[in-house]
């Protein structure tokens, strides 16, 4: 399947009408299977399926190492796409609990206390522990205000989300479109992850907001630093001092707000 399809349209202003043809980004339903009962149906961009069930599953306390994954293979049958993934035996032991499943991004009221959510539940996030890092803020910013440039879904449809993982001295290690930022951020630690390689990432820039989910993404990644261009919800605040996160966002003429975490940016 293609990333993007060609859909004519209509074009209006106060003088003409014209009809042209214009980029569409992508969007169809994969199948996640563990251990051969569907997991969850995910809406996402074609391509990278395996890095997103491995960022997915990441995120969700399914793994937590690439060694618990047995087996991991996709397939695009005319049943329609989906990824299997086989656990190792010792971690199908350690979470015989998982098909009860739960995340933050399952909650319907984010009103309830996130540490208590973090004691007492099954999917444990742990804060992050990388107060070491120091990032250049000159340099963190730059790769936001350029986060487009490293987009060329976006730049053929205008409506894909990016998340970019970067090392503590900015080296480019992973980055991925997707029409959801949610699966643009699996995907990317995904890519790591399966590579064993995600201990490197220290800063995330991406394209959207920032919300409790996305926080949630990065601490069970184990990511210190998420930079955005939008500004984060409350919640992620309340989240991500919890998790000992940074987050920040894009201000409106130059520069970051950094609501928790400062002493990361230098």
């Amino acid at each position: 399947m293609d990333t993007f399809l060609k859909h004519s349209a209509v074009y209006i202003d106060k003088n003409k009408t014209t009809s042209s043809h214009h980029k569409l980004i992508s969007e169809e339903p994969l199948k996640i299977i563990i251990q051969n009962r569907l997991y969850s149906i995910i809406m996402r961009t074609p391509g990278d399926e395996l890095p997103l069930a491995a960022g997915f599953c990441l995120s969700e306390g399914v793994v937590d190492k690439p060694d618990d994954i047995k087996s991991l293979s996709f397939s695009n049958k005319s049943d329609g796409n989906k990824v299997n993934l086989l656990l190792n035996k010792s971690r199908r032991n350690e979470i015989s609990q998982v098909f009860e499943k739960f995340s933050l991004s399952s909650q319907k009221e984010f009103n309830i206390s996130y540490s208590h959510i973090i004691r007492t539940h099954c999917q444990v996030i742990c804060p992050v522990e990388k107060d070491n890092i120091k990032l250049d803020f000159t340099n963190a910013l730059y790769r936001l205000e350029n986060l487009s440039s490293i987009q060329p879904l976006r730049k053929s449809t205008r409506s894909s989300h990016a998340a970019a993982l970067y090392s503590s001295d900015f080296e480019l290690l992973s980055i991925s479109e997707d029409v959801g930022r949610h699966n643009a951020l699996d995907k990317t630690i995904g890519k790591l992850f399966l590579d064993n390689t995600l201990c490197k990432a220290c800063l995330l820039i991406l394209s959207s907001r920032i919300n409790c989910e996305l926080v949630q993404k990065a601490a069970m990644a184990g990511i210190p630093v998420i930079l955005a261009i939008s500004r984060p919800t409350s919640n992620a605040v309340k989240l991500a001092s919890l998790l000992n996160i940074t987050i920040a966002c894009l201000a409106e003429k130059s520069g970051l707000y950094v609501f928790c975490g400062k002493s990361r940016l230098v």
